[in-house]
């Protein structure tokens, strides 16, 4: 089977009649006759029946032709792109944390995205684990992975056993996000004990490796608090901050017009000595793309700027 059988099938599908076919194809009707009998006889099907009202298409051959048209349109579209002068495709994929200064550090980012040429650009936020699996599983290039500076060992190993390549991008405290409605928001310092009566807004997917999921909520979650809103998508939890003001969150530090746009405010607890890392990781044989390059330096930039 070659791709002139293919086409050869699918011209006889078309004008139901293999006389018509052959004229169309510029060839005589026995040599077109020849080469579907041999197709036929390649795959183990019947893919026309003759009957006294002409060419029938089988079941069989109806399942082959969907096949066929589809692979004749792909080549059809490699040949066109190659014919019309091929342009190389801009590629860039990471996954993140979800962090304010790596958004901004995106979106200036895509300022040097070339708009005359195509492109395939993924920005996926998820939490250390499935970082770390989406760039073992060949799925993105490029990653962040945010971690306690208490499970480093665990981290460390990790990207040694895996052969990652590691470069620290910034080392930060969490500070406390909320309404500046909310009634802790004139103050400077907040202890944790005052958070008790309030709800937490926190990622519904954190991970620690090696620690069961009910010690991973004790080692990110405060420490006084029972009542908490899970959710995935960052945008939502701004929203739940700025209109119910007996929410808070912990983050890593947000940009000022960022504060303003939704109405919150960030307070420090000094209490809270937990140190966060963010570092970049690829797999040790991904060799850098010049838009990998300018996304890292619009992300140390975004760091001075914003951490």
């Amino acid at each position: 089977m070659n791709i002139l059988h293919l086409k050869y099938a699918v011209e006889i599908s078309r004008t139901k009649s293999i006389s018509k076919a052959a004229e169309n194809l510029y060839m005589g009707q026995p040599n077109l006759s020849r080469a579907i009998k041999e197709l036929e006889e390649s795959l183990g099907i019947t893919i026309f029946e003759r009957t006294t009202r002409g060419i029938r298409v089988t079941p069989d051959g109806e399942e082959f032709l969907q096949y066929a048209k589809s692979i004749i349109s792909q080549v059809e579209d490699v040949e066109a792109m190659y014919r019309n002068g091929h342009v190389k495709k801009q590629k860039f994929s990471i996954c993140v944390p979800r962090a304010s200064y790596i958004s901004y550090a995106m979106a200036e980012f895509s300022k040097h995205i070339d708009t005359q040429i195509p492109a395939d650009i993924f920005y996926k936020e998820t939490n250390s684990m499935r970082t770390i699996n989406n760039i073992l599983n060949d799925t993105f290039n490029l990653g962040i992975v945010r971690y306690q500076t208490a499970f480093e060992r665990y981290y460390k190993s990790l990207f040694s056993a895996k052969k990652l390549v590691t470069e620290t991008i910034t080392e930060f405290n969490y500070c406390l996000l909320m309404s500046r409605n909310h009634p802790l928001a004139n103050r400077d310092d907040i202890e944790l004990p005052e958070l008790a009566p309030y709800i937490e807004v926190t990622h519904g997917d954190p991970y620690v490796p090696s620690m069961p999921q009910i010690d991973v909520k004790k080692a990110e979650m405060s420490e006084f608090v029972d009542k908490r809103i899970y959710v995935f998508e960052r945008a939502s939890q701004y929203l739940l901050l700025q209109t119910v003001p007996n929410t808070f969150m912990w983050v890593s530090p947000l940009p000022k017009d960022l504060l303003e746009k939704y109405g919150l405010v960030q307070r420090s607890c000094k209490a809270v000595s937990k140190v966060y890392k963010d570092v970049l990781i690829y797999q040790s044989d991904y060799k850098l793309t010049e838009l990998d390059n300018i996304f890292i330096d619009e992300l140390k930039a975004a760091t001075n700027k914003y951490i």
